[in-house]
């Protein structure tokens, strides 16, 4: 009589592959990311066209929604990058649960809390980007911002709280531009496996984007702040105010078309980044 077989040991049991490693999960991921740039190019067009021509739409991502689904062919476009920033967004969802290996301890889970943080973002775009499809109105960035500041006002010690949100988005800023200026997002890449010009020019596109990013996230946590201290939801507000705010200080249109190519090369960033990025 044949001995019944062993129970297989660790060793021998099957590997359950990541779902993030999966050919398919990757290729939507790199879709995803290029979209995500393509919203920043657009949004980098309607700063330049403040700076010199005095634009009213919205320099933001909802306004850049906007402008792309504006004609028939746009809205075909923009059902394309829907679907694209839901799939940055999923892939972003599977870098918070398995994502950043080549890190550890606090860094890991700090870059973890970042992609938790772009999901949310990129999925709130994803949802904008199908109801203008759809025909379906949506509220600005400053709107909605305004909107959320009103009911913070609102609670028990709601200015302090708003001066707290402040200070936090005000961290993030310095955070991204000191990720610009110590390129320390290259730790992301396989930056060794581009080419050395390939190599330069996604290095420099890194630098002014995230450059860039962290201005305008000063200029938010500044109007903020002065939303908090002056419980006055109206002076809150999001990118495009920002950039307006920007645009109205002296030399103004000088600095506003400096933070717009910033904000093109984040958008140029990403494409190289979708080449690069590591797995």
């Amino acid at each position: 009589m044949n001995s019944p077989a062993p129970h297989a040991g660790p060793a021998e049991r099957p590997r359950v592959e990541n779902p993030r490693r999966s050919k398919v999960a990757q290729a939507l991921g790199r879709a995803g990311l290029v979209c995500y740039g393509l919203v920043h190019l657009v949004v980098a067009y309607l700063a330049l066209r403040i700076a010199f021509g005095g634009s009213r739409a919205p320099a933001d991502q909802t306004g850049a929604l906007q402008e792309v689904g504006s004609t028939s062919f746009g809205r075909v476009v923009l059902w394309v990058l829907a679907l694209g920033l839901i799939a940055f967004g999923l892939w972003q969802v599977l870098m918070t649960a398995t994502g950043y290996e080549w890190t550890r301890g606090g860094e890991r889970v700090r870059k973890r809390l970042g992609s938790a943080g772009r999901a949310i973002v990129v999925f709130a775009l994803g949802y904008s980007a199908i109801r203008i499809a759809l025909g379906a109105g949506t509220a600005g960035g400053n709107q909605k911002q305004q909107e959320v500041t009103a009911r913070l006002l609102a609670l028990p010690a709601g200015p302090a709280i708003v001066v707290v949100v402040a200070i936090c988005v005000a961290v993030v800023a310095v955070a991204s531009g000191v990720k610009g200026v110590r390129q320390t997002f290259r730790e992301d890449l396989n930056i060794v496996e581009l080419p050395p010009a390939t190599r330069r020019w996604v290095t420099r596109l890194g630098t002014g984007g995230y450059l860039a990013k962290g201005v305008v996230f000063a200029v938010v946590a500044a109007l903020l702040a002065y939303s908090g201290l002056r419980s006055d939801a109206h002076e809150a507000g999001g990118l495009d105010k920002a950039l307006r705010t920007l645009a109205d200080q002296p030399l103004g249109p000088v600095v506003l078309t400096v933070v717009a190519l910033g904000l093109a090369a984040f958008g140029g960033y990403c494409g190289g980044a979708a080449w690069a990025q590591r797995r």
